[in-house]
Order: C-alpha cells, then sequence, then structure tokens
C-alpha cells in the first residue's frame, strides 16, 4: 500500500477509504480531504449520471472521488506522461472502466471535445500560471459545457477570475479560494 506522502484515500462512495498511490512529481497538488468533503457536499455527493471532466488532473483525486460517487464518465486530462500514466494504472486498480486518461494539454482536449458533453468540471490547475483564466475565457471550453454544467475552481489566494457564471458556494484557506458555479 502507498504511504501517505505518496498517495490519496478517496473519502466517499463506493470506494470510499481506498488509497491510490500517486507518482512523486514536483508540483503534483492533491486537492485536500475537508476540501473534497465540502466540495462533494456541495454537489450532494450522488453524482449518478454526470459526465465529469478533470482537467490537469494530477493526482486524479477530484476525479476518482466522482467515479466513486456514481458519475456515468469521467476524463482524466493530464499533460505530464508519468502521472498521466499513474493515473492510467489507478483506473485499472479500480477496475475503474467508466474512466479515461488523455495525456494532452488541456486546452488542446477542450478543442476536439464534443459540444454541451460535460455536466461538471473540475478545475484546478498547477498555480502561478494564471491557467484558469486561460480556460474560463477559451470559446471551445464554453461550448463543451451542457446546459446547466457545474465548475469547480480551485485557485490561489490572490488571484481572481473573470467569469458570468453563478456562483453557487465559495469558501478559502490561507493559501487558495475554491469555488463551485453554474452556468
Amino acid at each position: 500500500m502507498a504511504n501517505s506522502k505518496n498517495s490519496v484515500r478517496i473519502i466517499g462512495g463506493d470506494w470510499r477509504g481506498r488509497k491510490l498511490p500517486v507518482p512523486d512529481q514536483e508540483g503534483l497538488r492533491p486537492t485536500q480531504s475537508r476540501i473534497r468533503e465540502t466540495l462533494f457536499n456541495w454537489l450532494h455527493s450522488d453524482l449518478s449520471g454526470l459526465r465529469v471532466v478533470d482537467l490537469f488532473s494530477g493526482t486524479g483525486a477530484l476525479g476518482f472521488e466522482a467515479l466513486s460517487r456514481g458519475a456515468s464518465h469521467v476524463d482524466f486530462v493530464e499533460k505530464n506522461r508519468m502521472v498521466a500514466k499513474g493515473l492510467t494504472q489507478n483506473l485499472n486498480l479500480l477496475g475503474a472502466d467508466r474512466g479515461k486518461v488523455s495525456n494532452m494539454d488541456a486546452l488542446q482536449w477542450i478543442k476536439i471535445h464534443p459540444r454541451h458533453a460535460i455536466d461538471l468540471v473540475f478545475l484546478d490547475p498547477p498555480f502561478g500560471y494564471q491557467l484558469v483564466n486561460s480556460v474560463i475565457e477559451s470559446t471551445e471550453f464554453k461550448e463543451i459545457l451542457a446546459p446547466g454544467a457545474r465548475i469547480y475552481v480551485e485557485r490561489e489566494i490572490n488571484s481572481s477570475i473573470k467569469t458570468d457564471w453563478v456562483l453557487i458556494k465559495e469558501k478559502s484557506t490561507k493559501s487558495l479560494i475554491y469555488s463551485l458555479y453554474q452556468v
């Protein structure tokens, strides 16, 4: 079993309590368990039938949590080849056939994804690169969202975003702000 430094624990759903190994990569920042618990309370935990994308997946903590809670499909989009390979291995470990890993840049993935096909987006990119606004301002991103789609955004405490989405919930820690929006 993976040690706590190089693993992520699923906190709810069918795989509750399962620990998944994650590659030892600099900059990999899994969403904290406490924040994930809050987010999935906001989402009312049961994600049955939802089509989800975990952009900038990293450890995949949010995407695996969504699969564990009944999402019909989760796309994990991760540019780093070693990290993407770890995501694929974890999908295989769980026997999760409703997940797919795309080893590519998130903005490139958005450009080739079908229109109106995503119900829930996890947008938690690496900090320091202004990637949240790059995604949000992309015309193609707006086109992949299904009517009423929800978008979870995790960003640095001193950053702002420009959107006309409806803010459902928002909280912050000393270092980050996490928000749930609806289109």
